[in-house]
This record gives structure tokens, C-alpha cells and sequence, in this order.
């Protein structure tokens, strides 16, 4: 089989990350060219990992008959754009999330992907991570019964710069949304209200910014489940990633992973090595995984696993979490998307 030629826009630290993972970890696929505004950038992207072409203009990518899928790595508002100039060139896609912040423009992204009969994917790769994808998998196998309560805990080690959290959309757009993603997920049904409480307790800048950097989220599922999200910009002890869910005969769980378990018990107590430092080094698998499961469903021409309707809906949970931190109330998604 030949392999899937592919052109990444980004090179920034993920357009970075994942044309490494291409590149060496990936089977089945040759990057041909890379592309950012910033075209030093690219160039030395492509230097250092062998990709002959470099551009500081992704148009050639889209023009590029060769290509035959494309890695959406830029900034935000321009995913949309991209998405659609890539369905227009009939490329396939991987999108990093979120495909946009104004629904409007999600959804004409998304038709331009159906138009064009082309395969899309968002990237919301903690769905890939070994141990997540394991403890999914044994709450659709019925190992605890129905499920009742969710817990999910997603705490950062430091907060992003100010200026970052300005063009974010904010802490439910920006963080939050991977675990909005992974609550539909791990649960198996779809969320149909959302309440949130949030407050300013890492940075006052936050705050003079328009954000929250402490949030605590309440989901119901459409079984009458619940589920609890808890977030923060800043845990001084590490990048803190767990779930849980509990249901009618048992629980799963998954603990923090550790560089080693190596520990060490003396007359101070017991001591263990630190939490991995954030994202980069939490879910190495669980990139290479996401994109072999793109490229694989390229090569057999089916649906890709986390679609475009995936990343909407985990834009709609957001737009809800911030409604209900504004009115105090609970926000059924079909106030903010009347269909899903």
C-alpha cells in the first residue's frame, strides 16, 4: 500500500510534536511539506526532520496534488478557514482542537467536509491514552454495571501566559474542552446539562483578563448520570490528569502515571518520584496512537474515531459552562445547539 503523503500547517510546539511522530513513529505515512506563518520556523521543522518543502504560506499545501491529507496545527481562528480550503483540495484532515470558537463557522466547516466527501478528525488525543482507552472499554463491557458517577480531575502545573488566555476563549474552551470530550467518552452517552462555579484563586491577572483559573463542573447525562469535572491553572505538585467511574457493581480508576516506581521509605516517610512535567510528556502514546488511528482509517476508508461532531459538541459543553457561570444556573446544551 502507498503511503499517505501529508502537508502539516504549524509549526509551533504540536505542529512540532506531531511531524516528529510522523515522521519516526508513524508507519504509512511520508510528510512531504510543512508550513507556517512564521516560515524560520518551518524551514527548521523541516531541516531537522527531512521534510523536503517549507513554506510560509499553506496554499501550496492545499494546491499540492500530491498530498493527500493535511495536520491543521495553527492558531485557533484559523481552523475553520483551513478545514474548509482543505475539503475544497479534497484532502483528508486532523484538526487540532477546537475546530473554531463561533459555532457558526464549526458548522460551515463541517459542511464543507460532508460537500467534499472528505474524512475529518479532531484532535482530542487523551481519548488514546493506554489507560483511558482501557478503562472506556471496561465500562462499555458492563465490568461495573451501569455507570452512576463520573469523577474527572485536570489540574495544570503552571498557567499559560496572560496573552494566551486573552485569545483562548477562556478556561472552558481551552482546557476543559479534553475533558468535556472525555466525559462523552468514558460515559459512552451524550451530556444534556452542564452547571459550572468558578472563581479567581491562581493569578488576579487571570481575572483582569476575563477568566477563571478555579472551575468546578457539574454534567448530566441523558441516563441520569452525573458527572463531576475539577480543574485549575496551577498545581504546584505537577500536571494532574485522573478519572473515575463508579457505577451499580464496581468502580474503575486511573491514577497519575510516574517516570518510574521506584520508592524510597525511610525515617522522613515515604518518597516517590514527581508527576510527569504537562502535557508533552503525560500523553506521548497517546499522540502517536491518535494519529495511527487517523491514517489507518484513511487507508480503509472509514470514519475516522473522533469526528467533527465530537468537536462540536465539546464546544457547545463549553459556550453552556460559561452561560452557567454568568446566570448561576444549570444550562441544557440544546439552549446553546438545538440540534446535535
Amino acid at each position: 500500500m502507498r503511503p499517505v503523503k501529508v502537508g502539516i500547517i504549524g509549526a509551533g510546539r504540536i505542529g512540532r510534536l506531531h511531524a516528529e511522530n510522523l515522521v519516526r513513529r508513524v508507519p504509512g505515512v511520508e510528510v512531504v511539506a510543512i508550513a507556517d506563518v512564521v516560515e524560520e520556523a518551518a524551514q527548521r521543522c523541516a531541516k531537522k526532520l527531512g521534510i523536503p518543502r517549507a513554506y510560509g504560506d499553506p496554499t501550496p499545501i492545499f494546491e499540492d496534488s500530491e498530498i493527500n491529507a493535511v495536520l491543521i496545527c495553527s492558531s485557533t481562528d484559523t481552523h475553520a478557514c483551513f478545514i474548509e480550503q482543505a475539503a475544497r483540495s479534497g484532502k483528508h484532515i486532523f484538526c487540532e482542537k477546537p475546530i473554531a470558537l463561533d459555532l457558526e463557522e464549526i458548522d460551515r466547516a463541517l459542511d464543507a467536509v460532508k460537500k467534499a466527501g472528505v474524512f475529518l478528525q479532531v484532535g482530542f488525543n487523551r481519548r488514546f491514552d493506554p489507560s483511558f482507552s482501557a478503562a472506556r472499554d471496561a465500562v462499555a463491557a458492563g465490568k461495573i454495571g451501569r455507570a452512576h458517577l463520573l469523577k474527572i480531575t485536570s489540574r495544570d502545573p503552571a498557567p499559560p501566559p496572560i496573552e494566551y488566555i486573552k485569545v483562548s476563549g477562556g478556561i472552558f474552551l481551552d482546557m476543559t474542552i479534553h475533558d468535556f470530550d472525555m466525559a462523552r467518552f468514558l460515559m459512552g452517552e451524550e451530556v444534556v446539562e452542564v452547571y459550572a462555579a468558578g472563581a479567581v484563586l491562581v493569578d488576579p491577572k487571570i481575572g483582569e483578563a476575563g477568566d477563571i483559573d478555579t472551575a468546578v463542573v457539574t454534567l448530566r447525562f441523558e441516563s441520569g448520570a452525573m458527572g463531576v469535572i475539577d480543574n485549575s491553572r496551577r498545581a504546584v505538585y505537577g500536571y494532574d490528569q485522573r478519572v473515575e467511574v463508579f457505577g451499580e457493581r464496581g468502580m474503575v480508576r486511573v491514577e497519575n502515571p510516574k517516570p518510574h516506581q521506584v520508592m524510597v521509605l525511610n525515617a522522613d516517610g515515604d518518597h516517590g518520584p514527581p508527576l510527569l512535567h504537562f502535557f508533552v510528556e503525560r500523553y506521548t502514546d497517546s499522540y502517536v496512537r491518535e494519529l495511527s488511528a487517523f491514517f489507518e482509517a484513511i487507508q480503509k476508508g472509514e470514519e475516522p474515531p473522533v469526528t467533527g461532531r465530537d468537536g462540536k459538541i465539546a464546544v457547545v459543553m463549553g459556550y453552556a459552562a460559561k452561560r452557567s457561570l454568568e446566570e448561576g444556573r444549570p444550562v441544557r446544551l440544546s439552549e446553546i445547539a438545538p440540534s446535535l
